[in-house]
């Protein structure tokens, strides 16, 4: 019986109930790579939860961004509600890297705001990991960036029981040595409080609730959970695991070990300095360390402590780091990569990036060698430590394809050698093993086996849009008139460009002709884009203008055209992969259409139709066997992102009423409340939106925005 339940009240519907089947039989198989080729609104979320009860083991779901995880942890969340979804993303609302900039001198520092909600979510699922089997963290690419060692992580936990023989002092060293603190004024997470016997400790992981340990001279008596807002208990425990309170974490003697090892690297490296006369960089790097090792002597923490994970863990030079991944039991759990055609290529160029900026601080004497083996994984080893992995996407790369072809063991790796190489197959994508291919037939274990399931058929019957070729002459009067006759229909429109001016122009030209229009591209904040779209959708206006923008992950039922100008242009915008994700965007509503305004037909364009065409035969064949109408997709109204404009008409309101004389220190400091508020609720959009209201705020004040520190460096 699996470990997972789902609970859910639809049924696999169209082509999900052959897609869960093919992939299940390809992962018993034991095959390392199948790619589930869903498109838009076919309900991969639903088959993948499938496939992960039915494969009953630990799940790793990767996505490319935070807000994505967000969407697919909800989602999964609600599909497993007896399980442990777990949510596992970069905790910092914002982040600056250590960096050294040598022709300018400039050093910038390390600046990061850690979001307490996340850094326990991140915290809980290293603790679900190592305590239960029922585990599916949905994670970004953050879990290939080093992580505190599982054994060690493991090895300094805290269990206590009822009736255990234990000293009330050696339980406060132990919390301590977990790096809990003592604070018995303010009771927050990762804090512990001492009254008399009785000992409180809010832990790290644990959603408003904390445990009471209550003594009876040197033995444990009572065990209780209760709400750390009101004190009031809320169950008796027999027993109850501290799990440590940080992510890195290092047992005594190993800490002292690594102090040693530091110590010898740095007179290594400054014996190396004053060989090569670099008498400033010798000085640097004895100041910084001296000073690191003195706070982990006093702390058993520093800032930048991941620098010396190496040491910590006691790995050698240039070995795998520990990340997330190695809390996963080895071979017992697979891996599925949400939009794979994106992800993939991040998680491949993660390591170089880190690298190149890390070899500026060795250089000047700002970090020890030792620091560039704190790094994400490389791919190789990412390889080598997911095992089975499933790749979802509706344009799966070519990556993903080739290597769904060969099949079990190894992967061909491809190096990409200009823009738009690592596309799909196109000339073999309407002949993969999808829905037409029977289940018997399918056999997983052949030598070369297609293991690329297709799932195109939606269960609201919606066809693929149509797409319709126009000439390049006139292409904005084309466009001007279909967009009015979209307007009389009460349905919006999508309009793509190729650069930023060609949007802003157009835009205006438009909007002088008396249409409501906006424009959307990478100037645009992001949290303005979200609430762009939401205008759309609301239809406060109906024409938006974008370029690379209105591709995946946005979900507007009310737009029923998208005009691609200038389609014929090859390249990155106008590649395969680009088309189809574009064209997508009209695929939730009944009337969708894409028109194309080019001259020639390029091979993506070829490539659009032919893959549009098949897709829609095999819909429509579907919905005439079944006697399904399409209907369009219905999403309720988003919620107002508009903070920015509502603080700006309260800033004037009170600038009119009182004069200049606002406090704005105090203002600031309630939307930073506000904003580490929407962070703790997963409400990215909102609390970037906040964020960009401060900002501005200390902009007109003359303070420093919540951006980058810059210094030059003194010593």
């Amino acid at each position: 019986m699996s470990l997972f339940e789902i609970s859910s009240a639809f049924s696999p519907q169209g082509d999900q109930e052959q897609a869960i089947a093919k992939l299940t039989k390809s992962l018993l198989a034991g095959n390392n790579h199948q790619t589930l080729l869903g498109v838009t609104g076919s309900g991969k979320t639903f088959t993948v939860a499938n496939v992960i009860a039915a494969m009953g083991k630990p799940t790793l779901v990767m996505s490319h961004n935070k807000t994505l995880a967000a969407q697919l942890y909800s989602e999964l969340k609600g599909f497993f509600p007896n399980n442990a979804v777990e949510y596992f993303v970069s905790y910092f609302d914002y982040y600056q890297p250590e960096a050294y900039i040598p022709r300018t001198d400039t050093y910038i520092e390390k600046d990061s705001s850690i979001n307490d909600e996340i850094e326990r979510l991140r915290l809980s699922s290293m603790s679900s990991l190592l305590t239960r089997k029922d585990v599916i963290v949905v994670a970004s690419v953050s879990c290939i960036y080093g992580l505190g060692s599982p054994e060690d992580y493991q090895n300094m936990m805290v269990p206590v029981q009822i009736g255990q023989s234990l000293d009330r002092d050696d339980f406060l060293r132990d919390l301590v040595a977990i790096l809990y603190e003592r604070n018995d004024i303010e009771f927050l997470r990762g804090k512990f409080r001492v009254r008399g016997d009785v000992v409180e400790v809010y832990p790290a992981y644990l959603d408003e609730e904390a445990i009471r340990v209550e003594f009876f001279g040197d033995e444990i008596d009572r065990i209780t959970s209760f709400d750390p807002q009101t004190g009031n208990g809320t169950t008796q425990l027999d027993q109850f695991t501290f799990y440590p309170a940080k992510q890195f974490v290092t047992p005594k003697d190993k800490m002292t070990r690594a102090i040693k090892a530091i110590r010898e690297e740095m007179k290594e490296r400054i014996e190396y300095f004053e060989k090569n006369q670099q008498y400033l960089e010798a000085q640097r790097i004895k100041q910084r360390t001296e000073y690191d090792i003195e706070m982990m002597q006093e702390m058993g923490f520093c800032q930048g402590i991941e620098n010396y994970s190496r040491h910590l863990t006691g790995r050698p030079p240039g070995a795998k780091p520990g990340t997330l991944i190695d809390f996963f039991p080895p071979g017992e759990f697979f891996t599925v990569i949400d939009e794979s055609h994106v992800s993939v290529p991040q998680i491949g160029g993660m390591y170089e990036g880190d690298r190149s900026r890390k070899q500026t601080l060795v250089d000047f004497g700002f970090r020890l060698p030792s620091a560039l083996d704190n790094r994400p994984l490389k791919f190789d080893e990412y390889m080598a430590s997911t095992g089975q992995r499933l790749y979802v996407s509706a344009t799966p790369a070519k990556f993903e394809i080739e290597n769904s072809r060969v099949g079990n063991k190894g992967y061909i790796p491809h190096k990409r050698k200009r823009i738009g190489e690592d596309e799909m197959v196109p000339e073999r994508l309407p002949r993969i093993s999808g829905s037409q291919q029977s289940i018997s037939s399918f056999d997983p274990t052949k030598k070369g086996a297609d293991l690329i399931v297709e799932q195109i058929i939606r269960p609201t019957g919606l066809l693929d849009p149509i797409l319709t070729l126009r000439p390049l002459k006139g292409q904005i009067d084309e466009t001007i008139e279909l967009c009015r006759q979209r307007i009389e229909k009460n349905e919006r429109v999508l309009v793509t460009t190729l650069t930023k001016r060609t949007a802003e122009d157009l835009t205006d030209y438009l909007r002088n002709v008396g249409l409501a229009v906006r424009y959307i591209h990478a100037d645009v904040d992001a949290i303005e884009r979200v609430e762009i779209l939401r205008s759309l959708r609301a239809a406060e206006f109906d024409i938006l203008v974008g370029i690379n923008l209105l591709r995946e992950g946005l979900d507007l039922p009310e737009v029923s055209l998208v005009c691609i100008l200038d389609a014929d242009k090859e390249g990155f915008l106008r590649s395969q992969t680009s088309l189809i994700q574009t064209v997508g965007r009209a695929a939730r509503h009944v009337n969708g259409e894409a028109v194309l305004f080019a001259d020639n037909i390029t091979d993506s364009i070829q490539n659009l139709i032919d893959i549009t065409e098949y897709r829609r035969r095999v819909q429509q064949e579907y919905n005439e066997k079944h006697g399904i109408t399409p209907t369009s997709t219905k999403r309720g109204d988003q919620e107002t992102l508009r903070l920015y404009m509502k603080g700006k008409a309260v800033e004037d309101s009170l600038v009119a009423e009182s004069g200049e004389d606002v406090d704005t220190l105090s203002v600031i400091r309630e939307l930073e409340e506000e904003m580490q508020e929407a962070a703790t609720k997963l409400e990215f959009e909102r609390a970037a939106l906040i964020r960009d209201q401060i900002n501005k705020l200390k902009k007109d004040a003359g303070e420093t925005p919540l951006k980058v520190k810059r210094k030059k460096v003194r010593y």
